[in-house]
């Protein structure tokens, strides 16, 4: 935590807003952030730590396999998910044990980097809300906004010094602009009425989850609220967020 504090220190500026209420402190939490960049990890590890709270985080599997940080990420007690293998369910057992435990969870209910072209949330994976129902910890909204201009998307693999190249200049570029990375922590969520195994409900705790997060993005990003004013032309764009203003207008158009 105060490696990450440093390096977001160096590149920006942070600016954190609401807090986890005392009353969730030493119990089972869930932390639901969207994802918006490779460095917006280190921002929310920063954020968590000047609030006073640390979160064992899921991560995909490749980050446990390598060198010095996957130790590092094993020793600390986080959450290894391998997505696209069979595997990748056991890592919701894993989390609600670390719920168990008292330890505060962090998760990327989208499971990647958004690729909205306005870089709003993305639908989600159920896999939050299964543990939160499963659990019955409550679920915390982190929403973030500025961590996307520290880092660029880069590419979906590294597999070259050219590649890491391409990260580690988008980085340089940032400590020279310094970027204001901020986050928000936003009330729990409100998912009374719902229970675990019961067909339906994990969709309906997810949008939940999903529009709490988006809720508390909007102030976040008011002078960009359609799309990011940061350009970066090596994130891919697929798909269309079904939380942003543009699909809320289409909602409330069509009845």
């Amino acid at each position: 935590m105060p490696v990450a504090s440093l390096l977001v220190g160096l590149t920006g500026r942070l600016v954190v807003t609401g807090d986890v209420p005392a009353r969730l402190r030493g119990r089972p939490l869930l932390l639901a952030a969207n994802h918006i960049g490779n460095f917006d990890v280190l921002v929310l590890v920063a954020a968590c730590r000047r609030i006073g709270v640390a979160p064992r985080f899921m991560a995909t599997g490749g980050l446990f396999d390598a060198p010095v940080l996957g130790p590092v990420m094993r020793r600390c007690g986080h959450v290894r998910v391998n997505r696209g293998k069979d595997t990748a369910g056991d890592a919701i057992g894993t989390a609600v044990s670390a719920l168990g435990s008292g330890a505060p969870v962090l998760v990327y209910p989208e499971g990647r980097i958004s690729l909205d072209p306005g870089l709003w949330p993305e639908r989600g994976k159920t896999g939050v809300a299964r543990i939160a129902l499963a659990s019955g910890a409550p679920v915390v909204p982190v929403s973030q906004w500025g961590a996307h201009e520290a880092v660029c998307w880069g590419t979906l693999r590294i597999e070259s010094r050219a590649d890491l190249w391409i990260l580690f200049r988008s980085w340089f570029q940032a400590m020279r602009r310094r970027p204001t990375f901020r986050v928000h922590f936003g009330h729990p969520v409100e998912l009374s009425g719902l229970e675990s195994g019961r067909p339906g409900d994990a969709v309906r705790a997810r949008d939940r989850i999903m529009r709490a997060i988006s809720r508390g993005l909007r102030p976040l990003r008011h002078r960009e609220p359609l799309r990011p004013a940061f350009h970066d032309g090596t994130r891919p764009v697929t798909g269309r967020s079904p939380w942003s203003p543009e699909a809320d207008r289409e909602r409330a158009k069509a009845g």
